[in-house]
């Protein structure tokens, strides 16, 4: 990586030359708007880049790409800045911002949603539940649709309609040599294959094209918390549910955070037909238990469904997270899940979050490797005081050790960076493939700002 002394040494005609052709914006340090513009959501990502760029359109990515590859920067690539891992950024390197750019255009006859890359959930929503159309992506609106995609992308619709990788007919990307390419289960199809769970690692998507579903308006969803001590009773009436459930059902539990800072168990769910079935189902679940300290089930919008977690997670807050996936959850794991949370007390706010998988997620190809897992566990440590640093990061290490043995490895898009160590769980037996893919279209590792997969 170059320094910052040679970077300032590149030729400010050239950056010049670079901001004029630009339809979008260029910032570099002294800029205005540059030190807004340099932050992600996760606030410990702390960095500056040498340049962002803006970008308005495809030309755009072209131009920032050949810039920073003939002048060796490294290339982070932002759609809506929400790696945990600070994958958005990066120090003295350039940024491609693709956030000016998030136009959806559906096709409601054919059930067809193309979106550009900077979009995040809520634009999406926003113009498919128009038409009473949806498809999964993630369960917080303001995250980006594109590192969610491909990374997998887990959401309230993944055990009905599959993840959200699973739902992409074709991508259009700018590949390492600036090239502008499609990739599809007729054209590229490897490179297609490849983009379905592999991150980043094989160019800058500038748009999706998702197959759209009927679902909402009115959904029946939310969530219902219990005190602390009926944490065992929330875990286990939860693996019933999980163990019985139909696949329109997506079910978390939780053990977080009320939002006076006192602990408790939760279960978070979205039932994606009739709501009255997912009343039926959910209620006798919730009477196992019981009496709730908070109990917010009901019918709702999808798209309020969509969004009722965003608050939970707002930029600037620190976060650390790791990742689980499991076969079942045994009575070995509950015993973990239980002692470990007992340091749960916020602030600082540590999460545990088990995921139902399962359902139509088990039928889908692509590079997303545990598709026949059934749950996977999200260890999330979130703070605000810098003092918190350490003791959050070794509650969140300590935690994902102690479900070492009941795992298989972790989700790519939830896993932090470590130069590689979580890239192998992460892809597991699709990693020698994804390495060729690799190779064929990005030899010279140009993105490797990623979960990455070196070229075989």
């Amino acid at each position: 990586m170059k320094s910052m002394a040679e970077i300032q040494s590149v030729d400010t005609k050239e950056i010049s030359a670079l901001r004029e052709v630009l339809r979008g914006q260029m910032l570099v340090a002294g800029d205005p708007e540059y030190d807004e513009a340099r932050r992600v959501w996760n606030g410990a990502i702390d960095r500056r880049p040498a340049l962002i760029v803006r970008c308005a359109n495809v030309a755009d990515v072209q131009q920032a790409v050949a810039f920073a590859t003939r002048h060796g920067l490294p290339i982070a690539v932002r759609g809506g800045g929400h790696s945990v891992a600070g994958f958005s950024t990066c120090d003295a390197g350039v940024v491609i911002d693709l956030g000016l750019m998030r136009s959806v255009f559906v096709d409601a006859d054919a059930r067809v949603a193309r979106a550009q890359a900077g979009a995040t959930g809520a634009d999406f929503d926003r113009a498919t539940q128009q038409h009473g159309l949806a498809t999964t992506l993630g369960v917080v609106s303001t995250t980006g649709i594109a590192g969610l995609t491909l990374g997998g992308g887990i959401g309230w619709l993944m055990r009905k309609h599959g993840l959200a990788c699973d739902n992409l007919l074709s991508a259009e990307l700018v590949t390492a040599d600036g090239c502008l390419a499609t990739a599809s289960a007729t054209e590229n199809p490897e490179l297609f294959w490849a983009l379905k769970g592999g991150g980043g690692n094989f160019g800058i998507i500038t748009s999706f094209e998702y197959q759209l579903h009927p679902v909402g308006p009115m959904v029946y969803g939310g969530s219902v918390a219990f005190a602390r001590e009926h944490r065992r009773a929330v875990l286990e009436s939860y693996r019933e549910l999980a163990r019985k459930a139909p696949d329109e059902l997506t079910a978390y539990a939780a053990m977080t955070s009320a939002p006076d800072g006192s602990p408790v168990a939760a279960i978070a769910a979205c039932y994606a037909g009739d709501p009255a079935d997912g009343a039926r189902l959910l209620d006798p679940t919730k009477a196992a238990v019981g009496e709730p300290l908070l109990d917010n089930l009901g019918p709702l919008t999808y798209s309020e469904r969509q969004s009722r977690m965003d608050a939970s997670y707002p930029p600037g807050e620190y976060h650390y997270w790791r990742s689980c996936f499991l076969d079942d959850l045994t009575d070995e794991v509950i015993d973990i899940l239980i002692e470990r949370a007992s340091n749960i007390q916020a602030p600082p706010v540590l999460e545990l979050i088990v995921e139902q998988l399962g359902g139509a997620i088990a039928a889908g190809d692509g590079a997303f490797a545990h598709r026949d897992a059934n749950f996977d566990v999200l260890i999330a440590a979130n703070w605000t005081n810098p003092a918190d640093h350490d003791r959050c990061v070794a509650w969140a290490r300590d935690t994902a050790a102690a479900l070492g043995p009941y795992s298989r490895g972790g989700y790519a898009n939830y896993e932090p960076d470590a130069e590689g160590a979580y890239v192998s769980g992460a892809y597991g037996d699709r990693l020698a493939r994804l390495g060729a893919v690799k190779a064929q279209h990005d030899p010279t590792n140009v993105f490797r700002l990623n979960q990455n997969i070196p070229p075989s």
